[in-house]
């Protein structure tokens, strides 16, 4: 599933086409995604401006001129992939590209006209249109915790969020009540650098650990998104490109390797917590 760096990444190869422009030649192929689109979908996003683009923990979020906000979730193999064809001011509705597309419209933003799709072969995205006075209040968001880039998430509130817990560190994590929008790969990479295990009880990690924790997670959720993210089976950017930092992992999908760090005789070991593969190396990453 594409994790924060891949949906920024989709999020700024998106915001220089559609902040501004005026969507048009709305098209729906199906009734649904994961869930239901919503009712009267292509009426309400037709002729409405996108007012800027924003992304909260994995969610995609387009501000509309109408007073809604049109919400949508990459799912596993979600993607929006656009086209620069300058389209006629008279052409037809866009058309739908491929079996696997399953929504297109028209992006005008000034003398310029694009074509955007969202295509998703497993259908595990979805989309919503909420009133965007009432976003923070959905059932979505209301229970999300701080962006691990924004300056809610620091060493302090990990430790108040962690105080007593007894499940891992790693999954404590990935818990998107304590920090929005964190996955299983990133994770892995900044306990890594941090050096500390991912089999630790949350609470026993000491003030200073988080701290430099928290410093790490978003220095590893930066390189990622300056790579364009991680392109490990289906996620491609906007432009149909693929990420880098896949190539760049430490720690993650290196299971039987030399651990990386200078001077250490470790080697990577995997196992499963909450359902996600976890890489470590049991001698640098310390209880």
């Amino acid at each position: 599933m594409p994790e924060l760096p891949e949906v920024e990444t989709v999020r700024r190869g998106l915001e220089p086409v559609l902040t501004g422009a005026r969507l048009t030649r709305v098209r729906q192929n199906r009734p649904d995604l994961r869930f239901p689109f919503p009712e009267r979908f292509v009426e309400r996003l037709e002729g409405a401006i996108v007012e800027r683009l924003e992304r909260r923990a994995k969610y995609l979020l387009f501000p509309l001129s109408t007073g809604e906000t049109w919400v949508s979730h990459l799912g596993m193999t979600g993607r929006f992939t656009l086209d620069g064809e300058q389209l006629g001011e008279f052409e037809a509705a866009a058309p739908i590209a491929g079996k696997h597309e399953h929504m297109s419209l028209v992006a005008v933003r000034g003398a310029v006209t694009t074509r955007l799709g969202f295509t998703d072969a497993r259908r595990f995205g979805f989309m919503g249109l909420i009133p965007t006075v009432a976003v923070e209040a959905h059932p979505w968001f209301a229970g999300l915790g701080p962006e691990p880039l924004g300056n809610g998430f620091s060493g302090a509130h990990l430790a108040e969020a962690f105080a007593g817990r007894k499940p891992t560190i790693k999954v404590s994590l990935l818990d998107q009540r304590h920090v929005a929008g964190l996955g299983n790969i990133y994770v892995c990479e900044a306990l890594y650098r941090a050096r500390i295990s991912p089999l630790v009880a949350a609470g026993k990690v000491s003030k200073p650990r988080l701290e430099t924790l928290a410093a790490v997670v978003r220095d590893v959720l930066g390189e990622a998104i300056l790579a364009g993210g991680s392109t490990l089976k289906d996620f491609a950017n906007a432009d149909g490109g693929q990420g880098y930092f896949q190539h760049r992992f430490d720690v993650y999908g290196r299971e039987g390797r030399p651990c990386l760090a200078d001077g250490c005789t470790g080697v990577i070991r995997r196992t499963v917590q909450a359902g996600r593969s976890t890489f470590w190396c049991p001698v640098c990453q310390k209880r």
